[in-house]
């Protein structure tokens, strides 16, 4: 099978989807489903879905498209600040968006009326994270502004943090974001439907809170993908961390010294390497790199070592691992990593098993008594077992 792969375990994220969907229940919080990390990726957003998710949100609006034209069944919810040259795009693609910009939202007004439809905004609101939001001073007159404006319902506030300036969304900051929407309502009248406080980064506040407030609402990607929090990347209990899997292949096994000898200069990437050693170490080149993945987010599943990396190649310290040309590697991918992977042209994309295509395939063949879970054989894949 062709390499380097990202294999795609559909049942495990289905799970922590479950898992996860049973856990923010338990106090009222409904997730919605951020597939920006896997392109919006049809097979794996239709497997969302099954799993009990109604709106997924992805921040960019050509991946809210690919799913719509592929007959997913949900809500779409624009994650980034639309593009106000986009505006036209948004309103005809996605029900719902996150906004922090009067003008955008006056584009959107302009289009949602030309185009006979309302669309639906969430403000977003400044924490401290000095991302996109208000400053909460300015929150009251935006909202003045905002409830005029013909084609657009307001149907919540937002808020993000731990993505840019790593602040945790604390007990402290969650509670005045909780007052912020109860003041809202009070003020002018109307109902907040969704309260979103943040990301997969709240997981540790929710699990110490005794009382959410007004906070209905989380929107999760990295959890349901990779199974842990963001805070400390530690794993959520009961959740897979191995959904995705990177396979790649080894093109070089030699030995040679540890060590680059010679004359010094600086290497393809603009740095100058240490050099001089000569002691002798078994060195494999892989069939990935840099264009590939986030070379620095992968950790190999064998006691080996990532020893460096260019634009096409891997060199890894196989230690006391015996590998020769041919042989497959697996790696653990973090959060930048599998988003690299996945919108790299030159990874193979590998689902296990594609059941919603096949299902679509016999449907439209009028052959819908063939057991579909039987088609596929599991595959044989030259593969080194984990020591």
């Amino acid at each position: 099978m062709s390499t380097p792969r990202i294999e795609i375990n559909l049942k495990k994220i289905a799970h922590n989807v479950k898992v996860l969907k049973r856990l923010f229940g338990s106090k009222g919080i409904d997730i919605i489903g951020v597939t920006k990390v896997v392109c919006g990726d049809p097979t794996i957003a239709h497997a969302l879905v099954k799993s009990g998710i109604s709106v997924l949100a992805d921040s960019r609006i050509t991946n809210i498209k690919r799913m719509r034209e592929a007959g997913i069944q949900a809500e779409f919810l624009l994650l980034r600040t639309p593009i106000l040259s986009q505006a036209e795009s948004v309103v005809k693609y996605a029900d719902i968006s996150l906004n922090s910009e009067l003008a955008v939202i006056k584009k959107l007004s302009k289009f949602a009326l030309k185009q006979n439809t309302i669309h639906r905004v969430l403000l977003m609101v400044e924490l401290g994270d000095l991302r996109e939001g208000l400053m909460p001073i300015f929150l009251d007159n935006t909202i003045k502004q905002v409830l005029k404006l013909p084609g657009i319902e307001l149907v919540g506030i937002g808020t993000n943090l731990a993505c840019f300036g790593g602040i945790a969304p604390d007990e402290e900051k969650m509670t005045y974001f909780s007052s912020l929407a109860k003041r809202i309502e009070e003020k002018f009248g109307i109902t907040l439907s969704l309260v979103s406080g943040g990301n997969s980064a709240n997981y540790n506040w929710f699990m110490s809170t005794k009382n959410v407030g007004k906070i209905n609402n989380l929107r999760l990607g990295e959890s349901i993908f990779l199974g842990h929090e963001t805070l400390n990347g530690k794993p959520i209990p009961e959740l897979f961390t191995d959904a995705f899997t990177l396979v790649a292949e080894v093109i070089e096994a030699k030995i040679k010294p540890s060590l680059p000898y010679g004359k010094v200069s600086q290497n393809a990437s603009g740095n100058v390497p240490a050099s001089h050693g000569r002691s002798k170490m078994k060195r494999v080149i892989l069939g990935l790199g840099e264009q590939d993945v986030l070379v620095s987010g992968l950790t190999p599943r064998l006691d080996i070592k990532i020893l460096g990396s260019s634009s096409d190649h891997i060199i890894v310290d196989a230690k006391k691992i015996k590998l020769k040309v041919g042989d497959e590697l697996e790696f653990v991918l973090n959060y930048g990593a599998l988003l690299s992977a996945m919108i790299s042209p030159y990874v193979t994309k590998k689902v296990e098993v594609d059941v919603w295509k096949l299902k679509n395939i016999a449907n439209l063949l009028n052959k819908n008594t063939v057991d579909i879970n039987n088609i596929f054989q599991p595959s044989k894949l030259k593969r080194i077992p984990a020591s």
